[in-house]
């Protein structure tokens, strides 16, 4: 049987979400917004809130306590790093299938469930060194197995947060979200050494898992939004095809393409100046390891993502997602160029607090635009592979390819290579924007 359907305006989208080629909508995307309702008149919002500032916490002290108890137990500096890689490893293995599976399942349920198999995960630690059975290889696969689990959380809240704000307040929505997470972070480092000293690193480990289960109590607070949208069951595609469908929709729709090339190569930057900071500070800003002020350092560049959060709502009410891009990231690389060329630490300090500003601008930017086009039942898949790209590729990527350069030629060569890349994004941006002004004088 045949079918046909009505003729397409210039413009309109196309079967698979895309806008049509040919058209200004390739590249202009959403216009700035009206000014949105404040999150606080949204409960919901309020309850996941919280959890996320509560697991956020927990995770924060795990940062320092996992690798400090790896190194207490193992004395190998192999198992530290096995520890640090398995909390990216999971954006590349399973990246594809937790999109999907986010997608096929209620969102609520898929996020209170890992969030208590998290809980189980990080308190089998404390409870095995209680037992005097915590052994090295325990500890990688608790590091792998609650990575995991978060990959999967992660890509239920791609689409949950927009049926609980709405897409006209996704902006401030993720703003808030990334804003608290940085804070937390701070604070949760900050307070891991004294935990520390004062429970072992072990024990310190339950206070994660505590925090995992406030997480999964708040959540199921939140009341439940409408149904997700999406095939009936017994209409869904296979699963290999439902994770290609979520290929499709991202590489097909140009700009979501092109912010999620910006978002990976912004994610190398990253990876490349955090994993190479210390060394800088040592060899060129002569902040040395016992230095306090390394910690200043640390702390600017995490504070300057909170002066992030503040400004994107502001600026994307103002701007539109692609336009916002055009200015901050060449601003992001002037900021880099200041920050490698100084040797003075004052100046590096402003430098990262300035450009973690920027930096956090365009990571929620791109986040926010995805979410804002994409359709709802596809923000598991399409989201979880963009972020596969950034956080799975780009920030280990990025440190590699830094940790190298430092070796064989300098510090300063290493940390070149986020300058190099927020640049390589600027330029492809500012290319993409050329050529739509040259396409619509050519219409004209």
């Amino acid at each position: 049987m045949t079918s046909t359907s009505p003729q397409r305006p210039p413009g309109a989208p196309v079967p698979d979400g895309t806008p049509a080629p040919g058209t200004d909508k390739e590249i202009c995307d959403s216009e700035p917004k009206d000014p949105p309702i404040p999150l606080r008149r949204l409960p919901g919002f309020r309850w996941f809130w919280m959890s996320r500032a509560a697991s956020g916490l927990g995770s924060a002290v795990t940062a320092v306590a996992l690798p400090v108890l790896t190194f207490q137990e193992t004395r190998s500096p192999l198992m530290v790093s096995l520890v640090a890689a398995a909390g990216t490893l999971p954006y590349v293995v399973f990246g594809l299938i937790a999109g999907a599976v986010a997608d096929r399942t209620d969102r609520r349920r898929l996020m209170i469930a890992t969030d208590w198999l998290n809980a189980a995960c990080l308190a089998s630690v404390p409870l095995a060194a209680a037992l005097g059975v915590l052994t090295g290889g325990h500890l990688v696969a608790v590091a792998l197995a609650s990575a995991a689990l978060g990959l999967f959380f992660d890509a239920g809240v791609y689409g949950f947060v927009p049926d609980i704000v709405g897409k006209d307040n996704l902006a401030g929505a993720n703003s808030a979200l990334y804003g608290a997470e940085t804070v937390v972070r701070i604070a949760g480092n900050a307070l891991a050494g004294g935990l520390i000293l004062l429970f072992q690193p072990a024990r310190t480990l339950a206070l994660d898992a505590l925090s995992f289960a406030v997480s999964a109590l708040l959540i199921k607070a939140v009341a439940r939004t409408a149904q997700r949208p999406g095939a009936p069951a017994g209409h869904r595609p296979a699963f290999g095809e439902s994770v290609r469908e979520g290929l499709r929709f991202l590489l097909r729709h140009p700009t979501l393409r092109v912010m999620a090339l910006v978002g990976t190569l912004q994610s190398f930057s990253g990876g490349a100046i955090v994993g190479q900071l210390a060394v800088f500070a040592d060899r060129v800003l002569g902040v040395h390891g016992s230095d306090g002020r390394i910690g200043l350092l640390y702390t600017a560049w995490s504070a300057g993502g909170i002066g992030g959060s503040v400004l994107l709502p502001r600026l994307r009410r103002r701007f539109a997602a692609f336009p916002l891009l055009l200015g901050v990231l060449p601003v992001g690389a002037v900021l880099g160029l200041v920050l490698v060329r100084t040797s003075d630490w004052r100046i590096a300090l402003l430098a990262l607090a300035a450009w973690g500003s920027a930096y956090l601008v365009v990571l929620v930017n791109t986040m926010t635009y995805s979410q804002e086009v994409t359709p709802a039942e596809l923000q598991g898949r399409v989201n979880t592979t963009r972020r596969m790209l950034s956080s799975g590729l780009g920030v280990p990527l990025g440190a590699l390819v830094a940790g190298t350069l430092t070796v064989r030629v300098g510090v300063q060569a290493g940390m070149s290579t986020a300058v190099v890349a927020i640049a390589l994004a600027a330029a492809v941006v500012w290319g993409v924007q050329v050529r739509r002004w040259a396409g619509t004088r050519t219409r004209t």
